[in-house]
């Protein structure tokens, strides 16, 4: 089993930045790869980014070049760095996890983007 907690989600005005975090514990070492997804009111969950074994990494569109993730493995973190924030960011962001026992998820913090 794989636990997820993210932080770092709040209110920020466009052209803003944000940096949210992702604390992984129980089975880390099962882990794979990780990632973020998000989902606007009214809107289906959409991948944001993911970070895979060494150090791979991987964007959606509508982010690459604002969005940044990344991970500490010793501290069994992730984050995610958004710059130039849009209110069409504004959403709940989720941390996934890919390990080799299942798929999990965190409970999902709210980034509000204002104009």
């Amino acid at each position: 089993q794989v636990q997820l907690v993210e932080s770092g989600g709040g209110l920020v005005q466009a052209g803003g930045s944000l940096r949210l975090f992702c604390a992984a514990s129980g089975s880390t070492f099962s882990i794979n790869a990780m990632g973020w997804y998000r989902q606007a009111p009214g809107k289906e969950r959409e991948w944001v980014a993911t970070i895979g074994s060494g150090d791979y990494t991987n964007y959606a569109s509508s982010v690459k070049g604002r969005f940044t993730i990344s991970r500490d493995n010793a501290q069994n973190t992730m984050y995610l760095q958004m710059n130039s924030l849009k209110p069409e960011d504004t959403a709940v962001y989720f941390c996934n996890a890919i390990a080799r026992f299942g798929d999990y998820w965190g409970q999902g913090t709210q980034v509000t983007v204002s104009s």
